[in-house]
């Protein structure tokens, strides 16, 4: 009970700390007129999305919520009988669901609503220093950060509480996975489609700067990075967090439980559920809460607008919390006398997030030799940008995956499968800090974008650029460290539907074994397509309007009339919520049907397939992506020709390519290989 109750004042702590962050940044200035009038649209374009997103996600949330009171918990209740806990007639499963949902969803809100409100105080601190800037941005990102993993702690806790029980957790994490897949992915369409409308015809096509206030996608390419990369990205880390803690915490009650005869838990044995197991991944968690708060402190920067200098600042902010971090768990892991190879399991888990985090700068940012490669190859066209930055991507997914591998083999013979899950809780323990450093770029990349349309001095512009170039850079790093964490937590949670059902091995000599690793494998590529594709057809419909507008308004190009940003809006918002619906749906669907038709075998060989095949594609992707990005912001920076050369054309196709890679497709996939198998934890116990 002591560590729940540490658990709890942790969330607690959080949240207030939130507070404290959130005031911190709406006491600083917001500048001129001009800058408030265009952080105005952004605000209102951003809440106008998500307040419809939710409305079609509820429609969703409605539907499950009832299929989960009706198929699992009472199928539950059939076979356990008399459960632990006081509340067992209660669809408990089907209220976690909801809880989940419901907060999932509040965590990218609140995200949303302090980035939409911190970029122009960011891009008015700017004009005094990089420093003001940098601290602005980065309270902002820490605002997420904070109040993602507050929020997860307290409802897990709480919950289980409330129910005394394990499984009912599952739901939660079922419930946060859902709004984490439909928010990346509705999220990411709509930015996407904006940014790429705003560069083919704006920059491309018109010749004019990015974020000109003279192209119509400008304000919905603004709208795109809040709703994409900050609401999306809140949701899918809050989901992230909360699916490491509830596969470990699964694994210390599966693992002595067991499954009898007929394929089910034993009630006789719920009690027997390894308590220490149980509660050592909340107090890390709890850990790393107070690591996060201490570790935003020490983010600091000097003047001169230098990437390596910012990347160090944030590198020291976490290490710092990454310290703490240990330090705490050793104290934990002595206090409740468990074996202390516990100690270098959650070592171990937060080596390989740094390793992964440090593989994916080297092969996405500008100050090194790949991404410089890459660049250069603009020399000779798009095609050849295109060639190089694929070929990065493939082999970018080396070192992360082989450290993967290595984390798997070391904690495994550590402390079993346990161990692998708890490796997962390692690497995201200091997620208040590390999600900071991701949520950070977005505000940055908006405060640039209306230091650009108010027609602020240059020297603004240059601060602005420096942070957002990090911010790629960085948040190429946090989809690293996501998808590590995420292969880490899909293969733990495989073990507790193994264990659940009654599967003691896979063997992929079973024809239905090895369909459902065919057809698992074969989920990431549909999935990435059906996201790809709509990305692109949503794009093609905002090159239209923004075409249409030049077209029939040639004032808007000399200044003499305004362009229809609302227009530009309403269009990536419709076929965003439009687009999101399948690829969301399939996720869900996919295992269930498996599961059903061909069997309980077939849907584990599923969630083998798709963790092999989807982690290096969603690797592959996430770097591919940042890579041409910033070979981009690497031209336009003075290398190779500067801003308007042939090169700085080239680099922009390939970054146009890259947005979806990046933003939208590969940062879903790894919410893809969790929810498939909470799914699979889930409905389970229907397929025996």
């Amino acid at each position: 009970m002591t560590v729940i109750i540490i658990a709890i004042v942790a969330g607690i702590c959080a949240l207030l700390f939130a507070v404290y962050l959130a005031r911190e940044v709406m006491a600083h200035d917001t500048g001129t007129d001009t800058m408030r009038s265009i952080a105005a649209a952004i605000q209102e374009g951003a809440s106008a999305f998500l307040y419809r997103e939710y409305l079609y996600i509820s429609v969703f949330v409605t539907i499950v919520t009832i299929t989960l009171a009706i198929l699992v918990d009472a199928d539950a209740f059939d076979k356990f009988g008399s459960q632990s806990g006081e509340l067992t007639a209660l669809p408990r499963t089907a209220i976690a669901y909801l809880i989940g949902a419901i907060a999932s969803a509040s965590a990218g809100y609140i995200g949303m609503m302090i980035a939409v409100r911190a970029n122009v105080r960011t891009a008015a601190s700017a004009r005094e220093g990089l420093n003001p800037a940098l601290r602005v941005a980065f309270s902002s990102g820490a605002v997420m950060g904070v109040t993602a993993t507050g929020l997860s702690l307290i409802c897990l806790t709480v919950l289980y509480l409330i129910f005394e029980d394990v499984r009912p957790l599952t739901g939660f994490a079922f419930g946060a996975s859902s709004i984490a897949l439909f928010a990346r992915v509705g999220g990411g369409i709509f930015t996407k489609a904006a940014d790429v409308g705003a560069d083919l015809v704006g920059k491309l096509e018109a010749g004019i700067p990015e974020d000109d206030p003279r192209n119509p996608a400008t304000i919905a390419d603004n709208v795109g990075d809040n709703v994409g990369d900050v609401a999306g990205m809140g949701a899918d880390l809050f989901e992230s967090y909360t699916g490491a803690i509830v596969a470990t915490i699964s694994l210390a009650f599966v693992g002595v439980a067991g499954a009898n005869e007929n394929g089910v838990l034993d009630p006789a044995d719920i009690a027997a559920f390894d308590s220490n197991g149980f509660m050592l991944p909340l107090i890390v968690m709890a850990i790393g809460i107070f690591a996060s708060i201490i570790g935003t402190f020490a983010v600091r920067t000097g003047e001169e607008p230098s990437v390596g200098r910012l990347l160090w600042a944030l590198r020291g902010g976490i290490a710092v919390a990454a310290a703490i971090v240990l330090v705490g768990t050793a104290g934990a892991i002595l206090a409740l006398d468990m074996d202390f190879k516990l100690f270098f399991v959650v070592l171990t888990g937060l080596l390989a997030g740094q390793i992964i985090g440090t593989a994916t700068e080297y092969y996405t940012a500008y100050e090194y030799k790949p991404t410089r490669e890459l660049a250069e190859q603009a020399e000779t066209g798009a095609a050849t940008v295109l060639i190089a930055g694929l070929g990065l991507g493939m082999l970018s997914t080396a070192i992360p995956l082989l450290t993967i591998v290595a984390a798997i083999f070391v904690t495994y013979e550590l402390a079993g499968l346990y161990g692998i899950a708890l490796a997962a809780v390692g690497m995201l323990s200091p997620l208040g800090i590390t999600l900071a450093t991701d949520a950070y770029g977005p505000v940055a990349d908006n405060a640039g974008g209306i230091a650009e349309q108010a027609h602020l001095p240059a020297e603004v512009r240059e601060r602005t650029d420096a942070l957002d170039s990090l911010g790629n850079t960085t948040a190429a790093s946090g989809k690293g460290f996501a998808i590590g964490s995420a292969v880490l937590t899909a293969l733990a949670l495989m073990v507790s539907y193994t264990q659940i059902v009654g599967i003691d091995t896979l063997n992929l000599l079973d024809v239905n074994v090895l369909i459902g690793v065919l057809l698992g494998a074969l989920m990431p590529f549909i999935f990435g397509a059906q996201t790809m594709l709509a990305v692109g057809r949503a794009a093609r419909e905002m090159v239209n309007e923004v075409r249409r507008q030049f077209k029939e308004k040639p004032g808007i190009l000399d200044g003499t009339e305004p362009p229809d940003h609302a227009r530009a809006v309403t269009i990536a918002t419709e076929s965003a919520l439009r687009e999101m619906i399948l690829p969301g749906t399939l996720a869900i669907a996919a295992p269930i049907a498996v599961g059903a038709i061909i069997g309980a075998e077939a849907l584990g060989g599923l969630l083998v397939g798709s963790i092999a095949a989807g982690s290096l594609l969603a690797l592959m992707m996430a770097n591919a992506g940042g890579a041409w990005d910033n070979a981009k912001k690497y031209v336009e920076a003075g290398a190779l020709g500067g801003k308007g050369s042939e090169a700085h054309k080239a680099t922009i196709v390939g970054d146009t390519v890259g947005d979806p890679f990046k933003d939208t497709s590969g940062p879903s996939m790894n919410i893809l290989l969790k929810l498939m198998a909470i799914v699979a934890v889930v409905f389970g116990p229907l397929f025996v």
